[in-house]
């Protein structure tokens, strides 16, 4: 059975940085492309950044670009969100999900993980 598990989230002041994790196992994380997204009190849940499985190519929603940066280590099995700059905006909980189909944060996703909270404050 494959899983995702995040890791990284906390408290932050506005400014400040912080790097996401997600871990795969029970499935090799390389020939699946990797969706971060997040969803905030009241909120919808909205795709952030996601990063092909074909050539590794980013690609960011509008206001995190400049911001964030998402990676891979397939050696790893593991996918990063390096978030900086962060608003108090920004506060909310971050998933990744794994499609084995192109970048498309409104298609429907193999895996899910269960999350990891960020919050920006002062």
């Amino acid at each position: 059975q494959g899983q995702l598990v995040e890791s990284g989230g906390g408290l932050v002041q506005p400014g400040g940085s912080l790097r996401l994790s997600c871990v795969a196992s029970g499935f090799t994380l390389e020939y699946y492309a990797i969706g971060w997204f997040r969803q905030a009190p009241g909120k919808e849940r909205e795709g952030v950044s996601c990063i092909s499985a074909v050539d590794g190519s980013p690609s960011y929603e509008d206001s995190v670009k400049g911001r964030f940066t998402i990676s891979r280590d397939n050696a790893k099995n593991t996918v990063y969100l390096q978030m900086d700059s962060l608003k108090p905006e920004d506060t909310a909980v971050y998933y990744c999900a794994a499609t084995s189909l192109m970048c498309d944060f409104g298609s429907s996703h193999d895996y899910w993980g269960r999350g990891t909270q960020v919050t920006v404050s002062s």
